[in-house]
């Protein structure tokens, strides 16, 4: 059986053994590497070319963010958990956007840690259950303020410049009040005529207040 190839990051030696004495202990895995910093985590990981890298978020010389994107810059292959003591929605998401396959928190079981080593090394993406919760929480968060978005087509430009258009402010007003040429207004007027397809100001204004703009 092909074993797991497995990098980790941590800055903390206590933390560092009891990762190391879990993963030893099972037989499809295989330790390549330790790193006590994200440089020497980056430096690892193009060296030793693991399957996993498991990384802490705060640490000396280089965070496990930054280390993250420097990594998968050049290692796409390589599946990324952060396992960490941060559960806020700000780690979460930065975890998230640098390419990060899981997120498990320092408190996760042994075998919630062997689970999504293993599911992330066969592909999948993976996070702990009160990480999952808020990302479900947000998602639907996010998709329910999109619903209750007037001319959800528009952008917010566009519906900020809408609703001064609804106030009966000419182009040249919107332009002082708003810090824009005339010209950026123009385009930003004919771009709301395309989407709402209405022919002028007045179809406009008209579509606005069907909708509850005032």
């Amino acid at each position: 059986m092909e074993k797991i190839k497995i990098l980790f990051a941590d800055d903390h030696t206590l933390f560092r053994d009891g990762l190391r004495n879990l993963l030893t202990s099972i037989s499809d895995f295989e330790i390549v590497g330790e790193a006590s910093s994200g440089e020497e985590a980056i430096t690892l990981a193009n060296l030793l070319q693991p399957d996993i890298v498991l990384m802490d978020i705060k640490m000396p010389t280089i965070n496990g963010i930054e280390a993250t994107k420097e990594i998968l810059a050049k290692n796409s292959h390589i599946g990324i958990i952060m396992f960490t003591m941060f559960e806020d929605d700000n780690s979460v998401f930065a975890a998230m956007r640098s390419g990060a396959k899981g997120y498990l928190l320092k408190g996760a079981s042994q075998e919630e840690t062997i689970r999504a080593i293993r599911a992330i090394a066969s592909g999948e993406a993976i996070f702990s259950p009160s990480i999952a919760a808020r990302l479900i929480h947000y998602f639907n968060y996010m998709s329910k303020s999109q619903e209750n978005i007037v001319f959800p087509e528009l952008t917010s430009r566009e519906r900020q410049i809408l609703n001064l258009i609804v106030q009966g402010t000419k182009n040249e007003g919107i332009a002082e009040r708003l810090g824009l040429s005339s010209k950026t207004v123009r385009n930003h007027v004919s771009n709301i005529y395309n989407k709402l397809q209405v022919a002028d100001r007045f179809e406009a204004i008209k579509r606005a207040k069907e909708e509850g703009m005032e």
